[in-house]
């Protein structure tokens, strides 16, 4: 009887974790002769080559023990106190001090203002301190063969990684990242690598391992494609009178609301926002009450590189916070 491949994927995962192995080979499955025959079939990589590749590939359950609990799952209160700390905001003001040429540089190229740029890599690996300790091509296999919530889209990330080590000339088990496949100090995934990912240095290589300039000039060139705009603002804590703004909330990132709709609702916008622009209402939970925020366009383009919410607010206050040690 053939096997359903979400069925076959589920029970590779159930298998391994009744074994209580942390590793297994990849396992001969619908999705993975299938992901082969696309690869020689649509990629040209040679089939024989292609297995033997993945003879060395291990299915790792901590990585799909990571996938069940991640950071976005906790409330503001708690999720801020991750990035919000001493040695991030210090941090970002050695690297700044580290990197201030290509900073500076890189900014007047894209736009993209320093800070911006430093507390995203600081969110993402304090400034590369921990940059995963999982090999790419095992945490992308793993997710891809048994993690059906997410294969569709792990498996096109493992065959981006492996285009990218073939155009990069990289040995396919090297590359080391997190347990969803992100790499260097800005975390790319593959497919980000691919689109986004620069050499600033011009040696050659597209290095966001182990090469500050590149690493910042990726993340520049990643904020500019998805249309930053150069000297805008990023969000605004605002209040709220009565309960009329809740009307206003709701869910995703996108700007949605006119600021002078905000201001019929109760809430108090700062004067420098035109009634006709969009913006989104943000609330955040504390341990009693919550924040109001107003994001503006950079905040939705800040969530283009990881769509939490959550997310995008820990960037922006970190990089106000890095600016203000700077300066201080």
């Amino acid at each position: 009887m053939k096997m359903n491949k979400k069925l076959s994927a589920w029970l590779l995962a159930a298998a391994l974790s009744g074994t209580g192995s942390a590793s297994a080979e990849v396992a001969e499955t619908d999705s993975f002769k299938q992901f082969i025959h696309n690869m020689v079939k649509q990629q040209h990589f040679n089939e024989a080559e292609l297995r033997n590749l993945f003879k060395a590939v291990q299915i790792q359950q901590p990585i799909l023990d990571a996938m069940s609990k991640p950071a976005e799952g906790k409330p503001w209160f708690q999720y801020r106190e991750i990035f919000m700390t001493e040695a991030r905001i210090a941090g970002g003001v050695q690297f700044w001090k580290d990197n201030e040429a290509a900073l500076k540089a890189v900014e007047s190229q894209y736009g993209v203002p320093a800070e911006i740029i430093i507390a995203i890599i600081g969110v993402e690996t304090k400034y590369g301190a921990h940059t995963g300790k999982y090999r790419v091509i095992d945490a992308l296999a793993t997710l891809g063969f048994a993690y059906p919530p997410r294969s569709e889209f792990f498996l096109k990330e493992l065959e981006q990684f492996l285009v990218l080590v073939r155009e990069e000339h990289m040995d396919p088990l090297q590359p080391m990242g997190s347990y969803a496949g992100a790499m260097g100090l800005p975390q790319f995934m593959p497919s980000s690598f691919r689109g986004y990912a620069k050499d600033f240095d011009q040696d050659g290589k597209r290095n966001i391992w182990t090469n500050s300039a590149d690493a910042i000039a990726s993340v520049a060139n990643y904020f500019v494609r998805n249309q930053w705009r150069p000297g805008g603002a990023v969000a605004y804590p605002v209040s709220a009178r009565g309960d009329a703004y809740r009307q206003a909330l709701s869910k995703g990132v996108k700007p949605d609301v006119g600021a002078g709709e905000l201001r019929r609702l109760g809430v108090d916008v700062p004067t420098q926002l035109a009634a006709s622009e969009t913006v989104k209402l943000l609330a955040y939970q504390q341990q009693v009450g919550e924040d109001l925020w107003v994001g503006l366009h950079n905040f939705y383009v800040i969530t283009r590189y990881n769509h939490s919410p959550l997310y995008a607010m820990a960037v922006y206050q970190l990089s106000q916070a890095i600016v203000v040690r700077k300066t201080s």
